[in-house]
């Protein structure tokens, strides 16, 4: 799913808001957590999984076509850990969510 099919999705659900304002909603929410996120504060939606900022400390690396070593250095990068009920939800939705599935074992 792209941004577009996430606001496409909510407009759908809430038809007395419009388009461009549901547009207004995502967008505020991911500007959110990104600058969350840049200032260092962790996000927990319960239900869906956390995001945090994981430091990655300067290190050596290698050219991998010279084999020179190369200064890597710090950075940051943004870590999402899935919470317990979307991998409940993905690993196990399909089958017991589906019709079949629940008479098929008659």
């Amino acid at each position: 799913m792209t941004k577009s099919g996430l606001i496409e999705a909510v407009a759908e659900r809430t038809p007395h808001i419009s388009k461009k304002d549901t547009e207004i909603v995502v967008n505020t929410i991911f500007d959110s957590m990104a600058t969350a996120l840049r200032q260092g504060e962790r996000i927990e939606i319960r239900g869906f999984g956390s995001f945090q900022v994981k430091v990655r400390e300067a290190r050596e690396g290698r050219n991998p076509k010279t084999g020179e070593p190369v200064h890597i250095s710090a950075k940051r990068t943004p870590f999402f850990k899935v919470g317990k009920e979307l991998k409940e939800m993905v690993d196990g939705g399909r089958d017991s969510d589906s019709p079949s599935s629940s008479s098929s074992g008659s």
